[in-house]
């Protein structure tokens, strides 16, 4: 194969690869530029900071009081709320510093997960309890900031058309795995970190249906996702 016939194959290949070597330097190719170019990483380091500096002023808050270091980490843990910010924390850091796992795939599953620590927080948790300080500021950014850099993100820097309608199924494991933790966790300590999963208050049968609506939401919000992907991805491709 001639130089000329290498090149055309290279240059066909730019829009489905994340990076190629050509006469040993390394090509930013389009995906590239979307995800990995700097106002993407930028951005992404905006989001992942966000979410950092929620989680370490909601630790700061807590930890300000009697209680120890490891005992307010331990109740942090309990919380979705945490463990998915945590999750948009790692994934954009790594956006940020150019780290290949941050596909469109995984970003789309935080993307969805993200959006359900805000849809859940606005309908059924806003208002439940009065906070001050420490804590309102990182309630703003864990519950709203965070949420809304991802979307913004997700719009405007992540490839569109690669998600398949079994991506949200997928997606759902994350969820289902932290509520059988939190219920576990729940019964053996006699607290649980939600209203709605409080099965020592609500019963068991509330606590599994509420659940199972809002696992079929999630599904149901997934595929709405995976459809806006395709259409995108199909508007960008003409």
């Amino acid at each position: 194969m001639s130089f000329s016939q290498n090149r055309c194959a290279l240059l066909g290949d730019m829009h489905y690869k994340s990076a190629s070597e050509q006469n040993g330097h390394e090509v930013m190719t389009k995906v590239d530029l979307e995800t990995h170019g700097v106002p993407a990483r930028l951005f992404a380091g905006l989001v992942a900071l966000a979410a950092w500096i929620g989680i370490g002023v909601h630790f700061h808050a807590l930890a300000d009081g009697p209680a120890s270091w490891p005992g307010v980490l331990w109740t942090l843990l309990g919380y979705f709320t945490i463990t998915t910010n945590l999750l948009v924390a790692v994934v954009f850091t790594g956006v940020a510093a150019k780290a290949r796992f941050a596909t469109p795939w995984l970003l789309g599953a935080t993307l969805l997960n993200i959006l359900l620590v805000g849809v859940v927080y606005g309908l059924l948790l806003q208002g439940l309890k009065e906070l001050t300080g420490g804590s309102q500021v990182a309630n703003v950014l864990l519950h709203r900031v965070t949420p809304a850099l991802t979307t913004i993100f997700w719009l405007a820097f992540v490839r569109k058309g690669t998600l398949n309608r079994h991506a949200p199924l997928l997606w759902a494991l994350y969820p289902l795995g932290y509520l059988v933790y939190a219920l576990v966790r729940g019964s053996f300590e006699g607290r649980y970190p939600y209203p709605f999963i409080d099965a020592a208050r609500i019963g068991w049968a509330q606590t599994l249906t509420n659940s199972a609506l809002i696992a079929l939401g999630f599904v149901v919000a997934g595929e709405v996702l995976v459809w806006l992907d395709r259409r995108l991805g199909r508007i960008t491709a003409a």
